[in-house]
C-alpha cells in the first residue's frame, strides 16, 4: 500500500511538472496581449507609398502609408512599438537575382534608401508611444508589408515620421526570407 501511495505521489508530481513546463512554453510562444487593439482586419483605402508620403505629407496631416518593414539590419526600435518601413518600389536583397545577403530586409543594395524609408511609431489612445516591442505586440517580421494609419509628423529639419494609431498587415506579402 505504501508503494502504491508513493508511486501515485511521484506520478502526481511528474504530471504537475509537465503541466507547469507546458504552460510556461505556451506563454513564451504566445504573442503579447493588447496588440489586437491596434490591428485593422481590413486595409484602409487611399494608402500612399513611403516616397510619396515623404514628398507630400504635411505635419499633423492624417495619412495612410504602405511599406515593407526594413531599411536596416535591425529595423526595430528597442523597447517600443516602433520600426522603419521602406517604399514598396525598392527590392530587398532576397528579391535580387543571385544575391545571398543574410539580412535582405536591410536593403543594402537599394539606391536612395535614405529617401525611401520612414519611421513608424505606434501610439495608444492617449498619444503615447506604446512601450512594447512591435514584433511581439503585433506579430510582425522583417519584410512584412504593412499599411499604417495615423498622423504625419515633421521635425524642424523636415524629416517625416508616422505616428500610427492603427496597422494592417497584408497577408499576400508576408516576410520573404
Amino acid at each position: 500500500m505504501k508503494r502504491l501511495t508513493f508511486g501515485m505521489i511521484l506520478l502526481g508530481v511528474a504530471a504537475a511538472q509537465v503541466l507547469v513546463v507546458g504552460q510556461a512554453a505556451a506563454l513564451a510562444a504566445s504573442p503579447a496581449t493588447g496588440g489586437e487593439n491596434f490591428v485593422m482586419v481590413m486595409e484602409p483605402p487611399g494608402a500612399i507609398d513611403v516616397i510619396a508620403a515623404r514628398e507630400g505629407a504635411q505635419d499633423q496631416e492624417d495619412v495612410v502609408v504602405v511599406g515593407r518593414i526594413g531599411g536596416k539590419k535591425v529595423p526595430w526600435i528597442r523597447g517600443m512599438a516602433a520600426f522603419l518601413i521602406v517604399d514598396c518600389s525598392l527590392k530587398p536583397c532576397s528579391e535580387l537575382k543571385d544575391d545571398h545577403c543574410p539580412h535582405p530586409w536591410d536593403y543594402c543594395c537599394a539606391p536612395n534608401l535614405a529617401k525611401s524609408m520612414v519611421l513608424v511609431k505606434l501610439v495608444d489612445d492617449s498619444g503615447k508611444i506604446v512601450r512594447q516591442d512591435a514584433r511581439q505586440l503585433l506579430q510582425l517580421k522583417e519584410l512584412d508589408t504593412v499599411v499604417v494609419q495615423g498622423k504625419a509628423r515633421r521635425d524642424r529639419a523636415g524629416n517625416l515620421s508616422i505616428v500610427a494609431s492603427r496597422i494592417h498587415v497584408r497577408d499576400d506579402q508576408k516576410a520573404i526570407r
